[in-house]
């Protein structure tokens, strides 16, 4: 009798776990998360996994992780936090250990970081600052391991200006390997703009006006140019992409359909050049979108869903050129997450 009793309750345990254990998959993708905000479900073809595995020590992250950026010559990720008394840059390696972090007193509310360099030349740390203090409405310079090397814009002065240079907290830039270095103006300031300028920070060409209408932004908020030589803008505000030429500044197109439900936040080609990646905060999401052929942009196609789990809000990404691996910076979790590619060929 109390055998039978006893394998009825091992049995109802038994249900009652594998019953838990699908609950929890079902909400966060995976039962082996080592901190919260971790879990994540794929829709639509699976194209990446996360590697739980990066970073080996994740209490690195104090603060609100805004951006990430990834120097695959070096197999090094620099991953940008804001908050009070906490490192504003944290270097990885792409194998998740860590290597230094340092702070500077030269940020007030960093927003957007980008590595810029060269195969013959160490790469230097692009950030951007949409403070509103003596420091903030500028792009500044940093060697990679934090000195200061310059400054762009009119510190602690919003403006429109391009002789001199002014923003008005510029959200993100994006450097060419020709050196040409595109900006988007602003994280909710007057300019709502898209300026290029050359690698000697001369005015190229430039979009600009808070509108809905074609080369008009509201809240440009990430930038990226593809092998085409296409700039892609993710227009925030106007829940959709805009197109332009990066030689003639010339307008090409609009992709809207897909964001819905939520806005681009950050936008990235990967190396095959197949997809284009795209963050989105409001829903939690990571989509992969199929990127057109050179001469045509057409409609938006989501062909793959990171859903990370409630509360994350990812905020700006980027990708390894080398490997594919994607690296996710995300503000509500506080922490940066890398995303494996699943046999998309980028090696």
């Amino acid at each position: 009798m109390w055998m039978k009793k006893r394998g009825r309750s091992c049995l109802v345990a038994s249900s009652m776990a594998l019953l838990l254990a699908v609950l929890l998959t079902g909400l966060y993708g995976t039962i082996n998360a080592r901190v919260p905000g971790r879990g994540h479900r794929l829709r639509g073809r699976p194209l990446y996994k996360l590697d739980l595995s990066w970073p080996k020590n994740p209490e690195r992250f104090t603060g609100e992780v805004f951006g990430v950026a990834v120097n695959e010559r070096a197999g090094t990720v620099f991953v940008a936090q804001r908050g009070v008394f906490v490192p504003k840059v944290l270097v990885f390696t792409t194998d998740g250990d860590f290597i230094l972090a340092w702070n500077t007193t030269t940020l007030e509310m960093p927003h957007g970081i980008f590595l810029a360099g060269s195969a013959s030349s160490e790469p230097t740390v692009w950030i951007t600052d949409v403070g509103n203090g003596p420091f903030g409405h500028c792009i500044k310079q940093y060697s990679p391991s934090g000195e200061l090397l310059q400054v762009l814009g009119t510190p602690g002065k919003p403006g429109s200006g391009l002789n001199p240079l002014q923003f008005d907290q510029p959200a993100e830039v994006f450097v060419h390997d020709s050196g040409d270095m595109y900006v988007v103006d602003g994280d909710g300031g007057m300019n709502n703009r898209l300026i290029k300028l050359s690698k000697d920070l001369e005015v190229l060409w430039m979009h600009g006006g808070a509108g809905h209408g074609p080369a008009q932004f509201y809240i440009p908020h990430s930038v990226a140019v593809d092998h085409a030589l296409r700039v892609w803008v993710a227009d925030r505000g106007n829940r959709r992409i805009q197109v332009f030429s990066s030689i003639t500044g010339e307008w090409l197109g609009t992709w809207g359909s897909c964001f819905s439900e939520g806005a681009p936040y950050s936008i990235r080609q990967t190396p095959d050049r197949k997809y284009l990646v795209v963050v989105q905060l409001n829903t939690n999401q990571v989509s992969l979108l199929e990127a057109p052929p050179v001469g045509l942009i057409g409609q938006c196609r989501v062909v793959s869903v990171i859903q990370l789990a409630e509360q994350v809000k990812p905020h700006l990404a980027d990708l390894d050129l080398e490997t594919g691996a994607l690296y996710v910076a995300e503000i509500g979790a506080q922490q940066a997450q890398k995303f494996t590619p699943l046999n998309l060929g980028f090696n």
